[in-house]
């Protein structure tokens, strides 16, 4: 892996493969390895970039004391201009790493070429709450006793669990692997950056991305939670090049339950926004 300096600490990323680059852009306490079956897939045609977002995995801790998705965005604007590439991206976010590129293109609607979010999730929790409701029914005071209790992979089990209660199904993925896997990474997550990585998910406000240009495709589990399916089907409403895929067998970690699906899926909407 690459190493890319920030003000305030480093960024790792690795690059693989050339031509036309992708961008991969994990979910909350996982790490680029999320994205292993699509960079073996596609870097012998194009050059695959994972990164690990701030927290997690290599990058780990930075000194902000907290963390936003404009944050995340802002880094992964640092690391195009680092690479500087002749090309537009396309961009793949997987749940968190979806917000991070809907702030990209809210931000810059037509400087991607495209973009592919598995498990796409606007809000969390996933439900419109009245306008300046959020800081009073925060779960962060009781988030911050559980992990100084026990750990960030018990409360990342019970939050998995909570969801699970009201949704009936095992909503993250179906596949045992893929939930160790999940665990594994979680595990290396530290207590104050799992913290901080949840209160940057809770804190952000999606906005209208009616105006953005960029060609993107939608993709969730049939197991994934109802009110983050209901928020993909108005993100592929609202954006007016969006399109919609639903696959059976397959959870929140999409990719990961359906690899040759997604990976046929994302090949047909390179092939279709190829320039």
């Amino acid at each position: 892996m690459a190493e890319l300096p920030l003000d305030d600490g480093t960024l790792w990323y690795e690059s693989r493969g050339d031509g036309r680059p992708l961008v991969f852009i994990h979910g909350g306490w996982m790490n680029g390895e999320a994205w292993a079956p699509q960079v073996e897939r596609f870097a012998d045609e194009y050059e695959v970039i994972t990164f690990d977002v701030r927290g997690h995995g290599k990058t780990g801790a930075t000194a902000v004391d907290r963390y936003t998705i404009d944050l995340f965005a802002d880094d992964l604007e640092a690391l195009l201009a680092h690479l500087d590439r002749d090309e537009a991206p396309v961009l793949c976010g997987l749940s968190l790493g979806s917000m991070v590129v809907q702030e990209f293109v809210d931000r810059h609607p037509d400087r991607a070429a495209g973009a592919i979010l598995g498990g796409a999730v606007r809000s969390m929790p996933p439900v419109e709450l009245p306008p300046g409701t959020k800081p009073f029914v925060s779960p962060m005071p009781a988030l911050a006793t559980t992990l100084s209790l026990s750990g960030p992979a018990t409360t990342f089990r019970t939050m998995l669990s909570s969801i699970r209660a009201t949704t009936g199904e095992e909503w993250l993925t179906v596949d045992p692997d893929v939930r160790s896997q999940a665990m594994d990474a979680v595990r290396q997550v530290e207590r104050r950056e799992f913290r901080k990585v949840f209160g940057a998910l809770y804190r952000y406000e999606p906005t209208d991305l009616s105006h953005v240009e960029t060609p993107t495709l939608i993709v969730h589990g049939e197991q994934e939670a109802p009110l983050v399916k209901r928020q993909g089907r108005r993100l592929a409403d609202e954006i007016e090049r969006g399109d919609l895929l639903e696959f059976d067998e397959s959870g929140h970690l999409v990719n990961l339950d359906r690899p040759n699906s997604f990976n046929h899926a994302a090949e047909t909407f390179l092939e279709r926004t190829a320039t």
